[in-house]
């Protein structure tokens, strides 16, 4: 039976990821001095405007604005005909200390969830990294398109962007070709069939293998035929609005917590770090094909309230073994979890684009797969 399905993703240079990428920075500067802060950093792009709020608690000082500039201009947003560059923009910090309320649970030595919640992990074989296809490569179009700017190969293209990739699947399982390709760029004021023409040629041919591609591959590419005023001087952007992009692309259960400038205390993040880790671990031992797992905790609660795994039939065992495995070898407690994955270091900013899963980086301890063996043995395979 045919089935599609898609999955998105967006530059570094969308309103919504320069938003993630400065509240990480943030993240980043104050970790690297204390390891013991508590963050919680929200931020706002718009026409000439970048406004940080939130949450923190620090015994250190870090210049925000400062940050603030060198991200967006790390990110490319050089020039005022943007509508939005790093040297004009007004940049407002508005920041409170962590509730004490919250931190009465947290700060203790059995250190407690940051919130309630429920955090999702998730892994397949489908892809080399256990990622689901169609993500997989959206988020190889997008750092693409990035490169291709950043190295002048297509000088003209400007920060904001985004991909779209539908996957055809055999028999609802195995990826058989690539549907349809979606590309909008943000450009310099030019022929749009240049845009299209390079796009194509230097984007989506040098990132998606050409056994994938066929006669019948649709391609959309910048469809309004216009795509000049981009970045936050088009769209406002706020922290945590792509989710999805940073997950698994729709595929499988999102709890709702977004991951960006958080510190690993709260569990939407460090929690979801370790679903990924067990899930991928799960598939990589050859337990099964497909893994979900969900982790509920309460605020201030060390342990997990639940803990649910679904492998959509895929399992080559019982799915009660692979409970216990689960069980008997990962402990989910929140200052277990910093611990185990290492996580109390300045590595967030570049997990802001691109995905947070998938990426072959020695800081994404969570990627690791040195798992695999002992779950095999642990259930008996």
């Amino acid at each position: 039976m045919k089935k599609l399905f898609t999955s998105e993703s967006v530059t570094e240079g969308h309103p919504d990821k320069i938003a993630d990428q400065i509240s990480d920075a943030i993240l980043d500067a104050i970790m690297a001095k204390d390891k013991n802060c508590r963050v919680a950093c929200e931020t706002l792009v718009s026409t000439g405007l970048c406004l940080v709020s939130g949450e923190i608690s620090t015994d250190t000082y870090v210049d925000m604005r400062k940050i603030v500039r060198e991200t967006i201009k790390d990110i490319g947003y050089t020039k005022p005909e943007y509508g939005f560059d790093y040297e004009t923009c007004a940049v407002l910090v508005a920041i409170d200390e962590q509730s004490p309320d919250i931190a009465l649970g947290v700060n203790k030595e059995d250190q407690g969830a940051g919130d309630q919640g429920l955090m999702f992990g998730y892994a397949t074989n489908e892809t080399e990294n256990f990622m689901p296809m169609p993500l997989d490569f959206a988020h190889k179009l997008t750092k693409r398109l990035a490169e291709v700017r950043k190295k002048k190969i297509l000088e003209y293209l400007r920060p904001d962007g985004k991909s779209q990739v539908t996957i055809e699947y055999d028999n609802d399982k195995t990826p058989k070709r690539v549907e349809t390709v979606i590309i909008a760029a943000q450009h310099d004021d030019m022929d749009i069939n240049k845009v299209r023409e390079d796009i194509k040629e230097h984007v989506i041919e040098a990132v998606i293998p050409a056994e994938l591609l066929d006669n019948e591959t649709e391609y959309h590419i910048n469809t309004t035929g216009r795509f000049v005023k981009g970045g936050p001087a088009a769209d406002v952007g706020l922290t945590g609005r792509k989710i999805i992009v940073d997950t698994y692309g729709g595929v499988g259960s999102h709890g709702g917590g977004c991951f960006s400038g958080k510190d690993p205390s709260k569990v939407d993040r460090s929690a979801s770090y370790m679903a990924r880790y067990i899930t991928k671990n799960i598939v990589a031992g050859g337990l099964a094909d497909k893994c979900e797992l969900q982790i509920a905790y309460a605020i201030g609660v060390s342990k997990p309230v639940s803990l649910y795994i679904e492998c959509y039939n895929t399992n080559k065992v019982d799915i009660e073994k692979i409970e216990k495995a689960v069980e008997n070898n990962f402990d989910l407690r929140p200052a277990e979890i910093i611990k185990y994955l290492d996580l109390l270091r300045p590595i967030y900013k570049k997990t802001a684009v691109y995905g947070h899963f998938g990426r072959n980086d020695p800081d994404f301890t969570w990627e690791r797969t040195d798992m695999a063996d002992t779950l095999r043995d642990d259930v008996g395979l």
